[in-house]
């Protein structure tokens, strides 16, 4: 097997950060802000049970409440993502990059066959695994910006 193939095989649970700090549903936007910026990180996943139940952004917290005329004291439920898109730590790491660049997300929780959060892939878990510095930088940007690129031929 080449070099370049077993990259290919690479599963979610190889690159995936298992250490994940979460919030719950009655945490307020106060203590997920004080989370973001003490892990320095724009998102928390919301977990019941171990189980995720949806992720908290900083731009949830910016449009949902602030916006909205919400304060700090505001429960992280009435502001986080429900809609959440997630690979299984078995998954092929490709799978989390593809849903990332689908999805226009920079963070994809991992879950267990039992919905229970396993970890969180972040771009820069995709990127030291990328062999191409060309590659990791392109891929990140067109993450970043918005572009098509899974569209591209």
């Amino acid at each position: 097997m080449t070099e370049s193939t077993a990259k290919t095989r690479i599963r979610c649970r190889d690159i995936m950060t298992s250490s994940v700090t979460t919030a719950a549903r009655d945490n307020t936007l106060r203590d997920v802000a004080a989370m973001m910026r003490e892990g320095d990180m724009g998102s928390v996943p919301v977990v019941e049970d171990g189980k995720l139940v949806g992720i908290v952004t900083d731009r949830d917290i910016v449009v949902r409440a602030v916006a909205e005329g919400k304060g700090p004291e505001t429960s992280v439920a009435e502001a986080m993502t429900t809609d959440i898109f997630s690979v299984k730590p078995g998954d092929f790491a490709f799978e989390a990059v593809r849903l990332m660049g689908d999805k226009q997300v920079r963070r994809i929780p991992v879950v267990d066959e039992d919905g229970k959060l396993a970890g969180i892939i972040a771009m820069a878990d995709v990127a030291l695994e990328m062999e191409d510095e060309r590659e990791i930088a392109e891929t990140l940007e067109e993450i970043s910006s918005g572009a098509g690129f899974w569209g591209k031929k």
